[in-house]
C-alpha cells in the first residue's frame, strides 16, 4: 500500500477596492420597460400583435431608468464590467483571462447625479423613424465595490482597463463604442 500524498493547493489571493468612476459626458440610460419585454415574449410565442399605444413621453422616461430598490436610480454592474473588458482588450489583455480575474459587485449600482428626461429621434428598421424619450445623467459618477484576484491582476491593471473601457467603449446608449460621444468617463482620483 502506498503512502498518500498530501496536497497543498496554492490560494488565490482574493482583495477588495472601491472605485468611483466619474462621467466625462452625459450617461443616457435605456433599461427594458416591462411592456417591451412583453411585447417580445407576445412575438416570440406567436401570440397577435396588439395595437400600439399611444406614446407616452414621461412613461417613457421613466420606463427607461434602472431604478434601485429605494427609488434612486442605478446602472447594470454587468454593462461597467464589460466597458472594462473592452478596456483590457485595447491595453492588449486577453479578455477572457481579464473577464474571470474580477468581478464587480452587484446587479444595479448606483448612479451619483439627478436624472433629466431627453427626447431623440432615431432611426428603426428600414430607416424607419421614431422618437425615444430616455433619462440622461449631465452630471454623474458611480462607485465600484470590486473584488479581484491579485495572483491575475493588479489593482493598477483594474484602474487602467475602466479608464481605457470609458474613454472608448462607455456606458448606455450613444456610447463611443456604439458611433456616439456618451457614457465616458474616467476612474476618479478621490477613489
Amino acid at each position: 500500500m502506498s503512502e498518500q500524498e498530501h496536497i497543498q493547493p496554492e490560494r488565490i489571493d482574493v482583495r477588495h477596492i472601491r472605485l468611483k468612476i466619474v462621467g466625462d459626458s452625459p450617461l443616457i440610460t435605456h433599461a427594458w420597460s416591462d411592456k417591451a419585454k412583453k411585447m417580445m415574449l407576445d412575438k416570440q410565442q406567436k401570440r397577435g400583435a396588439q395595437a400600439k399605444e399611444a406614446k407616452n413621453p414621461e412613461q417613457d422616461y421613466e420606463d427607461s431608468l434602472y431604478r434601485l430598490s429605494d427609488g434612486s436610480c442605478g446602472f447594470p454592474a454587468v454593462g461597467v464590467k464589460a466597458c472594462a473588458i473592452r478596456g483590457a482588450k485595447s491595453l492588449g489583455l486577453v479578455m477572457t483571462d481579464a473577464r474571470a480575474a474580477f468581478h464587480i459587485n452587484g446587479d444595479l449600482l448606483k448612479i451619483n447625479g439627478e436624472p433629466h428626461p431627453r427626447e431623440d429621434m432615431v432611426r428603426i428598421g428600414m430607416g424607419t423613424a421614431d422618437i425615444r424619450y430616455r433619462g440622461e445623467f449631465s452630471d454623474w459618477s458611480i462607485d465600484l465595490p470590486i473584488t479581484y484576484n491579485a495572483r491575475t491582476v493588479s489593482a493598477e491593471q483594474i484602474v487602467a482597463m475602466l479608464d481605457a473601457g470609458g474613454f472608448g467603449t462607455g456606458l448606455g446608449e450613444w456610447r463611443p463604442e456604439k458611433d456616439g460621444q456618451f457614457g465616458r468617463f474616467h476612474v476618479g482620483a478621490d477613489a
